[in-house]
């Protein structure tokens, strides 16, 4: 069973993940052409955080919204957080254009969000 729970989850986490990304990319293509790079980035990111954060608890993992998962989640985000914005600033820096450094970022950091963020949820909706 746990095998096809985490098939299950992994699924949804594709979907969720999708839509924040994509929102993500929306909020900070729009921005970048009127502000700082990393101050658009991190503008999408919050956003679409917060939807992500919804999504994840009800769609992905089906628990319940709570101070414990919500500062787990919120911890785990500021991790994956940082390794965006590192990311970002190294794929600028080597050359990536600013419209494709972001979708760059994603491709190694949403597997190690999703790494996080499942702990968070499996691990606090057993306390």
């Amino acid at each position: 069973m746990e095998k096809k729970e985490t098939f299950g989850e992994l699924v949804r986490f594709a979907i969720v993940g999708t839509t924040s990304a994509a929102l993500h990319y929306g909020i900070y293509w729009v921005l970048q052409h009127w502000i700082n790079v990393n101050v658009a980035y991190t503008i999408g990111y919050v956003l679409s955080f917060l939807v992500n954060y919804y999504l994840s608890a009800h769609f992905t993992f089906k628990a319940k919204t709570s101070a414990k998962n919500g500062i787990g989640f919120g911890g785990a985000h500021l991790v994956n957080y940082l390794l965006h914005i590192v990311l970002f600033n190294f794929f600028l820096w080597i050359g990536l254009s600013r419209e494709l450094a972001p979708i760059a970022v994603l491709a190694i950091a949403v597997p190690a969000n999703f790494v996080m963020v499942r702990f968070v949820f499996k691990h606090f909706k057993r306390s």
